[in-house]
């Protein structure tokens, strides 16, 4: 695919900097490598094969629609099991339902034998009602009622405690109970800033483990932490080198308690991250400094590694960080690796105003927030398909200028009526989706002919 020249960026020569502090010359040549063409080119391309199955969807069911699609929430699934097969001990997975908690995705993960991570007493009563035998609560700020119904549920619910305060309560409404609970400690990755909220510090884990002798109904038998937004598994490969450190300094008593060690997840999609200029700091800022208006044409590429990588590296630091846990589960909570490709968004162009403006019949309140001036999906028309690309500004109908779809569209053509899809919109959209001016759209479950993973 060629570069589309419908789609002009915000250019900056090296004369443009002179004069600039050295902060922020930094910032403007440190722009991350542009989107791979061909290989938008080819993701594209397996949409058009599949625009029929689509259009029939849309003609059964109208439109607006969330498609999910069980058959590649399923392989995504498998293939996450097979990957995490490879380490020396059991490894237990368990779906973050925060990144999409779609009562029929935490359905087909439950009915598959995957266990799932809530953060709410909202999230618990959903996974309870999906059928799911294994629960993990982690979260901070638990409310009594939220211990309360995880106690209610203690032969299927692990609570992770995120905080002494948290322990003690825990501890008091079991004992009031008389009921035992499985428990682990969530440690913070990051002592420093807004991520301090989440867990205890590393160096607090022995006085954490300590402390919860004195709740007889709380089985504290674990350990989890997490890190997030995971491109290549070091920072989970970093952190296990820590964890391994700590552990050593803790006395048999407490290491025979340790039961399992849950090492989050934040596992990015092979796919990488396709952003706009707008969502990297050397495009924003470039943005705020263009006279000409921003960059809606630039598109970039952060690499990820795939999922048998991550597993390959985090296998040999466990090994080597954790000896003499053979016994010790491994749990996993991943999120957007699972659900990120098997949602689909599909709309209908409702107007066409001037020669490159066309309103759907969908607001972004449907995925929660201003995405796509920051991060970049193709948007494809499934009535014209085709992998061609033009410049075209694809909004929405909500009554605010940021209803934004896209910038452009693949197809032959455009015109009212059309149906459009936006492709792999699975994590964190459905979540965070607005009651906002617009009904959301409907949900349907189908798998797509040809569907991939």
């Amino acid at each position: 695919m060629q570069k589309n020249e419908n789609c002009p960026t915000s250019r900056y020569d090296e004369k443009d900097l002179i004069g600039l502090h050295p902060d922020l010359m930094r910032v403007l040549r440190d722009t991350p490598p542009p989107m791979d063409e061909d290989m938008l080119r080819d993701f594209v391309g397996g949409y058009v094969e599949k625009a029929g199955s689509f259009r029939e969807i849309a003609r059964e069911y109208g439109s607006p629609l969330y498609i999910l699609d069980p058959s590649v929430l399923k392989k995504r699934l498998s293939r996450f099991r097979e990957a995490f097969s490879i380490l020396s001990r059991p490894v237990e997975v368990y779906y973050a339902v925060k990144s999409n908690n779609m009562p029929e995705i935490a359905g087909i993960i439950a009915g598959e034998g995957a266990g799932l991570d809530v953060s709410s007493g909202r999230e618990l009563r959903l996974a309870l009602k999906a059928g799911a035998k294994k629960i993990m609560f982690s979260g901070p700020g638990k409310t009594d009622s939220e211990l309360s119904a995880a106690l209610d549920n203690s032969d299927r619910v692990t609570v992770l405690i995120d905080s002494f305060g948290e322990l003690d309560r825990l501890g008091e409404i079991s004992r009031k109970m008389s009921r035992t609970i499985k428990a682990g400690v969530r440690l913070t990755t990051v002592e420093d800033g807004l991520w301090r909220k989440f867990g205890i510090p590393l160096a607090k884990l022995r006085d954490f483990f300590v402390r919860s002798e004195s709740h007889r109904f709380v089985r504290l038998e674990g350990i989890q932490f997490h890190t997030s937004w995971n491109l290549t598994p070091d920072a989970q490969t970093a952190f296990l080198g820590r964890l391994g450190g700590a552990l050593r300094e803790l006395p048999e008593s407490i290491l025979r308690k340790i039961g399992f060690i849950d090492i989050g997840g934040g596992y990015w999609p092979e796919h990488g991250e396709w952003l706009r200029a707008g969502g990297t700091p050397s495009g924003a800022l470039r943005n705020l400094l263009s006279p000409n208006g921003p960059d809606t044409g630039s598109r970039y590429l952060l690499k990820s590694r795939e999922i048998e990588d991550f597993v390959e590296s985090i296998s040999a630091a466990i090994d080597r960080d954790l000896p003499g846990m053979e016994d010790c589960a491994i749990c996993v909570e991943p999120g957007r690796w699972l659900c990120h490709a098997s949602m689909h968004i599909l709309m209908t162009v409702v107007d066409l105003k001037d020669p490159d403006i066309a309103i759907t019949d969908a607001g972004t309140n449907a995925v929660g927030w201003e995405r796509f001036e920051h991060d970049f999906f193709p948007v494809i028309n499934l009535s014209q398909p085709g992998v061609e690309e033009h410049r075209f500004d694809i909004l929405g109908s909500l009554c605010t200028p940021h209803d934004l779809w896209g910038y452009s569209y693949h197809g032959r053509s455009i015109n009212r009526g059309d149906m459009l899809l936006i492709p792999t919109q699975g994590a964190y959209t459905y979540s965070l989706r607005q009651e906002f001016i617009k009904e959301l759209p409907k949900t349907v479950v189908a798998s797509i002919d040809q569907s991939k993973d």
